[in-house]
């Protein structure tokens, strides 16, 4: 098998940022989809945590440093392009998305409607305050 250095990921097909799939690692199931600059690519190899980077903020952003709900890094795989990264996760606190679903994924489309699926894990206001 050929082995590539991750240090050749090509952050430059997408201006400094590739998307990165966040799955459990027990279960498969698809928690949410972010992006990493080459900072948080090696912030997450170094510490274990997955960090990605804010667009929004446009920062580093350690997953769960408001939260606690933080992603323990199992395994990370890498596309045939070298572009698109899959994160195998613990996922502390159950829920990964801002809204206080397990995975961002909760909207289930039913015709050319939007059905939330799923009970909250936790109430975002008393997290974030909005």
């Amino acid at each position: 098998m050929k082995k590539t250095e991750a240090a050749n990921l090509r952050f430059d097909k997408g201006d400094g940022l590739i998307p990165v799939i966040a799955q459990d690692f027990e279960t498969g199931q698809v928690l949410m989809l972010a992006y990493m600059n080459r900072e948080a690519w090696e912030k997450t190899m170094e510490t274990g945590k997955v960090h990605y980077w804010s667009r929004s903020r446009r920062k580093l952003w350690l997953k769960g440093e408001t939260s606690g709900h933080v992603q323990v890094l199992k395994e990370a795989f890498v596309d045939c392009d070298l572009d698109t990264v899959l994160v195998k996760v613990e996922q502390k606190g159950g829920a990964a998305c801002h809204t206080g679903h397990r995975s961002c994924f909760f909207n289930r489309v039913d015709g050319g409607r939007l059905v939330a699926e799923g009970e909250l894990v936790f109430d975002p206001k008393e997290i974030y305050g909005k």
